[in-house]
């Protein structure tokens, strides 16, 4: 009766550790990655000696690890995808058609871009893409300090509305606990809020109005490498079939994506055949350059949620949850306000371990809004999402001055997101759409 517990204590324990070195990386000169295979292979070692026996444990590790490996397949497919249309420049062709320097349009074209970028691409990628093009659009200035908060906030936003825009909506999507259609529908106007609210609020402010636009044209004289578009449409359309191609064959997503990156190698091996130069034009430079280590801190992290998962202690905690917050809005709410301190994909993995579809069933309320919250949440502090960090290495951005000047815009729509979500879900509001009578996208 005593070993149980000791044993869910102790893992506890590990976790708690070993997630207070992933949060305090940088002062600690620890890569979280590490940190995050260290605490699974850790927490599972654990689980083993308090298992019921050794051969349950194994069984428990070879599921959790099959779900895994689901969530890391496509990653690894997606982001390989991604860098390969990017080093063919192929997003100038959305890039290019920014033409405008009024600081209160391009507060507002930015956003809009990264928007629907993010909705396609990961928010990192979308990001890292954007504040690229800030650089050639405007000279170093608190302005552009605060276009590439913009683009944050905007990207953050764009993935919580599509099931391959985000790495939690990915998770979700994955797992069950999310559709296609039904997420892209019920989730876009609140994601769409979480962004307007914080663009109309900074175009108020002192630095978007008393901005000076410099006339000159800074743009770099990059050029679209050959067939750069052909790799562009290919490359997005990959992913944008993904959905589909689960619907069609009732294949688990990673199988989509490695089907977009088998296309997408051959193509580039066809197209640059003979040109020696053009070796980083190929997947297998491509696959050199990918963020592994995210890959693997990915790994770490849901295989030691999984460890906890097993052992029962997220279900002792969600049945806590329950008993004190009855109410399953105010709980995804509150998850959201956490993931702008902590990673979101270790609380979206947490949440999916605690609740099941019994409990909540698919495209509930519950889950769209952990979708939601989870992803936009991460916009309150500049540390709460990947995008963030992305943007303040990129631009040297200070914790407290995103904290001052874009925290609370970024709350605001947060907010504004979650009520419209309820509102529309609990008032008598019906949304027009067609897209919901397209016959391969109604069941995905």
């Amino acid at each position: 009766m005593f070993r149980i517990p000791s044993i869910d204590v102790a893992m506890a324990l590990i976790f708690v550790i070993g997630y207070a070195g992933i949060i305090f990386e940088e002062s600690l000169a620890f890569n979280k990655s590490g940190l995050g295979l260290l605490m699974a292979v850790s927490l599972w070692a654990v689980r083993s000696i308090g298992a019921p026996s050794t051969d349950i444990a194994v069984s428990e590790l070879t599921n959790a690890s099959a779900e895994v490996s689901e969530i890391v397949f496509f990653l690894f497919g997606a982001m390989t995808i991604v860098e390969i249309v990017n080093v063919h420049q192929g997003f100038k062709l959305v890039t290019d058609n920014i033409t405008t320097r009024k600081p209160r349009t391009l507060l507002w074209v930015i956003g809009l871009v990264t928007f629907f970028l993010s909705s396609v691409l990961d928010n990192v990628m979308s990001t890292i893409l954007m504040v690229s093009l800030l650089r050639k659009l405007v000279p170093p200035s608190e302005f552009r300090k605060l276009l590439g908060a913009v683009v944050v906030i905007a990207a953050n936003a764009g993935g919580a509305w599509t099931p391959i825009g985000a790495v939690t909506t990915t998770m979700l999507w994955m797992h069950g606990q999310i559709s296609t259609l039904k997420t892209m529908k019920d989730l876009f106007v609140p994601s769409a809020v979480s962004l307007a609210v914080p663009l109309a609020l900074m175009s108020l402010t002192s630095e978007v109005n008393g901005y000076e636009q410099d006339s000159s044209n800074v743009m770099a004289s990059e050029q679209v490498a050959p067939r750069g578009q052909l790799v562009f449409f290919v490359g997005i359309g990959a992913l944008i079939f993904v959905p589909v191609f689960k619907v069609l064959t009732g294949l688990p997503p990673f199988m989509g994506i490695l089907l977009g990156l088998g296309v997408l190698w051959i193509l580039t091996d066809s197209i640059h055949y003979g040109e020696s130069e053009k070796q980083k034009l190929k997947v297998p430079q491509a696959l050199s350059r990918i963020d592994i280590q995210g890959v693997l801190f990915f790994l770490g992290i849901l295989l030691s949620v999984s460890s906890l998962e097993a052992a029962g202690i997220l279900q002792e905690l969600a049945n806590y949850l329950d008993a004190h917050i009855p109410s399953s809005e105010v709980i995804a709410s509150a998850i959201g306000l956490v993931s702008a301190i902590i990673d979101n994909v270790p609380l979206v993995a947490a949440t999916m371990g605690m609740y099941d579809l019994t409990s909540f069933p698919q495209d509930s309320q519950f889950w769209q809004l952990i979708a939601y919250c989870a992803s936009t949440g991460g916009s309150m502090l500049i540390i709460g999402s990947a995008a963030g960090v992305a943007f303040m290495g990129m631009e040297k951005v200070d914790f407290f001055w995103y904290l001052r000047k874009v925290s609370g815009f970024a709350f605001a729509g947060y907010v504004a997101g979650i009520a419209a979500y309820l509102a529309i879900h609990n008032l008598p509001i019906s949304l027009p759409t067609t897209v919901a009578q397209f016959p391969l996208l109604s069941g995905s």
